[in-house]
């Protein structure tokens, strides 16, 4: 019998994909990850920090009812936030078991240029504001707004790795965690 667990990643871009992969493999070498199509249950550009909470946990829920052997369901939702000081722009992860706990985490944020917002207030989603402002396309399956802006220095895989393992240590030390309300 496997001991190692199953990811159901409630997303089939192979970024979020590879990012839980990554994420989960220091600690389970032999973890499957696999994806499924989800529905957030959001707007298509999440533009608070709850909104992307629910549709990442909505992610999550389903992935893990999608596939019946997995032992763990993953959503992460990318959105904005729009402040006084400028549109930011990150992602809440959450992964749920089939127990019932929840881990939370989230990536960092990083500052949008006022082009991109301006396109996202204009009603355009994120990665098609990206691929318009810097004459990309498809860059939210690739690098995303944040390896663009670095330069490729940071890319959208490694921003979602650290969220992803935040989410992770709930799983990782559950003794620690364990408050006996499943959250």
């Amino acid at each position: 019998m496997n001991t190692e667990p199953l990811f159901a990643v409630g997303s089939t871009n192979p970024v979020k994909i590879q990012c839980v992969t990554a994420a989960a493999a220091p600690f389970w070498p032999a973890a499957e990850v696999r994806g499924v199509n989800t529905d957030s249950g959001v707007s298509n550009q999440p533009a608070s920090e709850q909104e992307m909470f629910i549709g990442a946990r909505n992610r999550a829920q389903q992935s893990l009812q999608q596939v019946a052997e997995a032992t763990h369901g993953v959503g992460i939702e990318g959105g904005v936030l729009d402040t006084a000081e400028g549109m930011w722009a990150f992602a809440w992860v959450v992964i749920v078991d089939r127990a019932g706990r929840v881990g939370k985490g989230q990536t960092g944020r990083f500052l949008l240029p006022e082009g991109v917002a301006q396109l996202v207030r204009d009603g355009l989603e994120l990665g098609e504001a990206d691929d318009r402002f810097f004459g990309r396309e498809n860059s939210k399956q690739k690098e995303g707004a944040i390896g663009l802006l670095s330069n490729g220095k940071l890319d959208r895989l490694r921003l979602y790795q650290q969220g992803v393992t935040f989410a992770l240590l709930r799983f990782v030390n559950p003794a620690y965690y364990e408050s006996g309300d499943g959250d």
